[in-house]
């Protein structure tokens, strides 16, 4: 599933081409793919509606739209959940749907008579996980989430605080989107390595040193990953513009189980921990007693 630096990437990339144009409609070849709002509903809300943001949240990207008369003025929003193996692209007027497109919403550019086709941006996804909700309150639509681990309201002490009031497993944790939103299982393993922390380890149990170096861990891995616009380490992860991102040859840990330790050459191991494999130097990462 995509994580955070891969969704940030998807709606850095597709807001040039969506951002103050209009839309003239939509294409719909998966009814689900709306999450049970329907055709009707869509058009209420967004067709001639102006694109006024494209932001992200958590793993969620989200996009609003307002009256061309009122540009600020927020009206309908529509949030897109890309899921195992969701892309946004933008298809230039005329061009074909490509393979596995489950909706499209169709733009323009200018006003009135002067208004000019601008194309579409599509959403492809392969396994029809993905879902793509129009709503006037995204609140309404996304669960509860934690803090943005690039965001102000995410700090040391509000970690530290987090992790000395749950006795819980760090790697389970750290992927509970109510406790940190957007960590996924591949900066989570990437981070908990930087931080040297054994993903077994007690958040209870974790010090004031350890939580400022998972923090400042947190942060570098996701900055880094961001800058090379996410991980492809499968056929399915595609930025909007088709570039694989380039993440994955950052990798120390994840991905890497039976090789050697790039810090001290021990053997990466993977573990299965709430149902996720979980990779680990068992040197680096010591588990306390």
């Amino acid at each position: 599933m995509p994580e955070l630096p891969e969704v940030e990437t998807t709606a850095r990339l597709i807001r040039p081409d969506l951002v103050g144009r209009v839309v003239t409609g939509f294409e719909v070849e998966w009814e689900r793919t709306l999450g049970g709002v329907t055709r009707r509903t869509l058009a209420r809300l967004l067709r001639g509606r102006v694109c006024t943001a494209v932001e992200r949240r958590a793993k969620y990207v989200l996009i609003a739209f307002a009256e061309p008369e009122e540009p600020e003025e927020v009206r309908a929003w529509l949030v897109v959940h890309l899921r195992m193996t969701g892309r946004l692209v933008h298809s230039a007027p005329g061009e074909a749907p490509a393979s596995h497109r489950r909706f499209g919403l169709c733009l323009g550019e200018g006003r009135g008579e002067g208004l000019r086709d601008a194309g579409r941006i599509d959403f492809l996804d392969p396994r029809k996980f993905g879902r793509c909700v129009a709503t006037t309150d995204p609140y309404d639509v996304l669960p509860e989430l934690g803090p943005e681990p690039l965001g102000e309201g995410f700090t040391t002490d509000s970690l530290r605080a987090g992790l000395a009031s749950r006795r819980r497993q760090l790697k389970p944790l750290l992927l509970d989107q109510s406790f940190l939103a957007g960590l996924g299982n591949i900066y989570v393993d990437e981070a908990l390595f930087l931080a040297r922390l054994h993903p077994l380890t007690s958040s209870d149990r974790v010090s004031r040193p350890k939580a400022e170096a998972l923090f400042a861990a947190i942060r570098a891995v996701l900055t880094e990953a961001i800058e090379r616009e996410g991980s492809s380490f499968d056929g399915f992860y595609r930025t909007p513009t088709g570039q694989p991102g380039s993440y994955q040859h950052q990798f120390q840990v994840y991905g890497r189980h039976g090789k050697p330790c790039r810090v001290c050459a021990a053997e990466i191991r993977r573990i299965v921990v709430g149902q996720r494999g979980t990779h680990f130097c068992p040197r680096c990462q010591r588990r306390a007693r």
